[in-house]
């Protein structure tokens, strides 16, 4: 949930603590290959989120995720765009 090129927000059934170190594999809906994340941190936690800071990404993966994260705000920006000539 609410990704980033520098961490995202993970729900899951047993959240960590905060303060916990992370190596963890994200798949993104771009590719079938999963995007490693070398090192990551629990930043916070809210009941069952945990907000994770990304640390180490390699840099092909690195490269990938900033590709993503770009496609989809270009996406989001073109219908917020199509919305408000909609309006009119």
């Amino acid at each position: 949930m609410n990704l980033t090129v520098f961490g995202c927000t993970i729900e899951c059934t047993d959240a960590m603590q905060q303060g916990t170190p992370l190596r963890m594999r994200l798949i993104l809906p771009d590719q079938v290959q999963s995007l490693a994340v070398e090192e990551a941190e629990v930043r916070w936690v809210q009941g069952n989120r945990m907000g994770v800071q990304f640390h180490k990404v390699e840099r092909a993966a690195d490269f990938r995720l900033h590709g993503f994260v770009w496609d989809r705000m270009i996406e989001r920006f073109q219908t917020i765009v199509q919305d408000g000539l909609s309006a009119r």
